[in-house]
């Protein structure tokens, strides 16, 4: 038995060794206490599955038992939630480790080297039986047979013992390891709280357009007076709006703005966007050309998502924007995945809004970047509702003299891009 005037020292030294195997760092400051319990979305629903989550996390802290999951994408709050978890086991004295995914296979793959602190065998029976262990970042590791061996067995480990562990997963279930995914979905032992519902673009190169540009592309910031008072733009501008809100009240059909580069269309089509995301309908929002490279990008075996997973969510997704349609490379492969992207939305008559850099004039044209298919579909206006903008470019109107820009509205005219 410590004496008496030990016990604080003693104390205090636990306390340290334990706050160094947790492995939080700067974490360390992230408790339930400085957690807003509702999160940091204005969203109702979100704000709810947010709020259930909280509780999840407060009574498993509490009392640490089988496994619980989090999911929802990046910036959804699942890593201050295990961050919370892992700080309240610290403060009950009990052990928990707290690593993210990439760092975890890290380390086990330092700890090969002659000159590692720690062996590889100490470093992997440590994760595999620490009391309680916390998970980051499952689904953002490279899966390379080592990677899937490696997590396989650390997992297998602690589900067949029941040891606790908090998991947060950044992307559907559905796009993990088979071996995984089946432990995972196990629902009585793991425990499912969703923060967020997962964006059907959430690797997608557009992601920085998303969270820097597109939160500024709003009905209220678009100018509908045409820059230079032309009679003509504005009225064109003002049915353009027009068209693009009583779509975002009303999504169906299909809904197409053409006109030269700067003239708006861009805007619309992510007012449209934004006007949907605060009603909680989620949108993709992609460009063309992005588009196809990502989905180029999915033949790799570094790929997060498999090319069929990515290309359904494209093909099925309830709503969808595409900006600078035509602006891609005409190559044969590029023209297979349109001429696919565009049949099967338009024969399931999936709302659709889609920008052109142009004019559609006359019949199907060879030259044009889209298959015959495409432009064919393009043209029904059963479905389809057209609306040119015939307004000057906005970023140049500060140089160009009115009399030259409202020429520029009569004449202007696509010579790569007719349609």
């Amino acid at each position: 038995m410590p004496c008496s005037c030990q016990e604080q020292p003693l104390e205090s030294q636990l306390h340290t060794r334990l706050r160094r195997f947790s492995n939080l760092g700067p974490l360390s400051e992230i408790t339930f206490a400085t957690l807003g319990i509702s999160g940091n979305s204005t969203d109702t629903q979100r704000q709810q599955n947010y709020q259930e989550a909280y509780q999840a996390a407060t009574e498993y802290a509490e009392n640490p038992h089988e496994w619980l999951l989090f999911l929802g994408p990046i910036g959804s709050g699942k890593t201050h939630l295990l961050a919370s978890i892992v700080n309240r086991c610290l403060e009950l004295r009990t052990s928990a480790l707290y690593i993210s995914i990439p760092d975890l296979l890290d380390h086990l793959r330092s700890a090969y080297a002659p000159g590692s602190d720690v062996t590889y065998d100490e470093l992997f029976d440590h994760v595999r039986n620490v009391p309680v262990l916390a998970l980051d970042d499952l689904g953002t590791h490279s899966s390379t047979p080592w990677a899937q061996e490696k997590l396989n067995q650390i997992l297998n480990h602690r589900f067949n013992r029941l040891l606790p562990t908090v998991i947060a997963v950044g992307s559907p279930l559905n796009r993990l390891d088979e071996q995984l995914r089946i432990r995972l979905e196990d629902r009585t032992n793991v425990q499912h709280k969703v923060l967020r519902e997962f964006l059907p673009s959430i690797n997608w190169r557009l992601d920085r357009y998303r969270s820097e540009v597109l939160p500024q592309k709003t009905f209220a910031r678009f100018n509908t007076r045409g820059g230079n008072g032309n009679k003509r733009a504005r009225e064109s501008l003002e049915s353009a709006q027009s068209a693009a809100q009583s779509f975002a009240r009303e999504p169906t059909g299909w809904l197409i703005f053409t006109g030269t580069t700067g003239c708006g269309k861009t805007h619309l089509a992510a007012a449209i966007v934004n006007e949907l995301e605060q009603r909680g309908i989620v949108v993709p929002f992609l460009l063309v050309p992005d588009l196809l490279d990502y989905l180029r990008s999915t033949f790799s075996p570094q790929s997060l998502i498999p090319y069929d997973q990515a290309f359904e969510n494209v093909l099925t997704t309830p709503i969808l924007v595409l900006d600078d349609l035509g602006a891609h490379n005409s190559t044969r492969w590029a023209m297979e995945k349109l001429h696919q992207l565009m049949v099967h939305r338009h024969e399931a008559k999936l709302p659709t809004v889609i920008t052109i850099h142009g004019f559609l004039e006359g019949e199907a044209s060879s030259d044009s970047p889209l298959p015959e298919s495409v432009q064919s579909r393009l043209r029904d206006l059963s479905l389809v509702t057209w609306i040119p903008i015939v307004a000057p470019d906005f970023r140049n109107l500060e140089q160009l003299p009115q009399t030259e820009t409202s020429q520029s509205q009569r004449t202007y005219r696509s010579p790569r891009r007719q349609f």
